[in-house]
């Protein structure tokens, strides 16, 4: 076993308040569009042929002479809160910027300018104080802050390392907590992950083929999908059920975040001392013309999963390129068709699931594929377990075959009320 590296972890913790800052946050609003606008403007692009294709690579200005000195004093004309918020938004408006153009080099974003539409503050470490048990921020200085009291706040027994930057909206104060993650975290081994739309299915070395049933989750959201469909066509017509659509739609997000916090918690538990390697799936490259296809594809809480599993335990993301469609004894790339993967080439038949976390497994392991390779250590890998099935002349060899893999590990979690 090996100790992996210490990291920062950070907690966030939200209270409601009642103080009025609607004026506030539309200015801050519209300070950080000023500052992307001009951060936009000053923008140049590069030409550069990738794969063949011409790309116009935005170059984002960094220089101090414009980033400190040239932006902030143009934006902090006119403003009369805090100068502190101005530099508050320089930040923000290069992190939503970088964001942006890392989604454009992928290709899910045009060359349109971003808007910002949803109104925060995120309020820095010199823009507040706290001094027993209560929060202080500065709105105008000398002249205008709010105060929030924290000495009963659910949350103080349980939070760790140095209270960071605050985020402001208009009913709630968000918290956050830095601290770091010391070596209490011995590496065992690795498990990977195949995310799927009714099942998430892992495979490691020892432990096998572990299979989770998202089936509850699955029926979570079709139930509240069914009651939504019924009300749609009338709240056009009626206002008062546009607050039943909304309450249902509350009420589908809080069943769905309860189970996925309960399931990712068991699999911390269970599978303690694991990296955790998820596929880094992208939702939008994955619809289709099939309008029932794309509906499960929406239901799914693949990125919900992955993100509780990352500050619960140690996960990595891997590109699931063919991940599905590649064999994991050869390597040979096949089209799969229905629940049994079958090779062409060297005449594997194994479940599709099940050969898609193994090729994720030894994609972690940093092994080459070959057949080789995958009958050595097929006769370790306890994900094919024998369920006490003989072999007899007259039977179904390819239905027998499937019988004897088995799940070593299954997760099944009640359903929430």
């Amino acid at each position: 076993m090996r100790a992996l590296k210490d990291s920062y972890q950070v907690r966030a913790y939200s209270i409601k308040h009642n103080y009025d800052v609607k004026e506030f946050l539309e200015a801050y609003r519209q300070l950080l569009q000023r500052a992307f606008d001009e951060i936009w403007r000053n923008m140049t692009w590069k030409e550069k042929w990738i794969e063949g294709k011409r790309r116009l690579i935005p170059i984002i200005p960094k220089e101090n002479s414009f980033k400190h000195h040239y932006l902030r004093e143009l934006l902090m004309e006119g403003w009369s809160y805090s100068k502190h918020y101005v530099d508050s938004a320089i930040k923000q408006a290069y992190s939503i910027l970088k964001s942006w153009r890392r989604n454009y080099l992928k290709g899910e974003r045009s060359r349109t300018k971003p808007v910002v539409r949803k109104r925060f503050v995120r309020i820095k470490e010199t823009l507040y104080s706290y001094k027993n048990g209560r929060i202080k921020i500065s709105i105008k200085p000398y002249e205008e802050y709010l105060e929030f009291d924290l000495s009963k706040a659910w949350f103080l027994s349980r939070a760790r390392g140095k209270m960071g930057e605050l985020i402001l909206k208009e009913n709630y104060l968000t918290i956050t907590f830095r601290f770091k993650e010391k070596d209490r975290f011995e590496y065992i081994g690795n498990i990977a992950w195949d995310c799927n739309e009714r099942s998430l299915d892992g495979f490691n070395l020892s432990l096998g083929w572990i299979r989770v049933d998202l089936k509850d989750l699955f029926h979570i959201h079709r139930v509240y999908e069914l009651k939504r469909k019924g009300l749609q066509s009338k709240a056009s017509r009626k206002v008062s059920l546009r607050k039943i659509l909304v309450k249902y739609s509350k009420r589908e997000k809080n069943r769905a975040g309860d189970f996925i916090h309960k399931l990712t918690t068991y699999l911390t538990k269970s599978f303690k001392g694991y990296l955790h390697g998820f596929e880094s799936l992208n939702k939008k490259g994955m619809f289709t013309n099939s309008k029932r296809h794309n509906r499960n594809i929406a239901k799914s809480d693949w990125r919900a999963i992955i993100t509780l599993m990352s500050y619960k335990s140690r996960v990595q993301l891997f590109n699931p390129h063919n991940s599905s469609r590649r064999c994991s004894r050869c390597g040979m790339v096949n089209a799969p068709k229905g629940a049994t993967y079958e090779c062409r080439f060297c005449g594997l038949r194994i479940d599709r699931q099940l050969n898609a976390c193994i090729n994720l497994y030894l994609q972690m392991e940093g092994l080459t594929l070959s057949p080789r390779l995958f009958d050595k250590l097929m006769e370790r890998w306890s994900g094919f377990t024998p369920t006490g099935e003989k072999t007899h002349e007259s039977s179904d060899e390819s239905a027998r075959i499937l019988r004897l893999m088995n799940p070593k590990n299954y997760v099944c979690l009640l359903k929430t009320t």
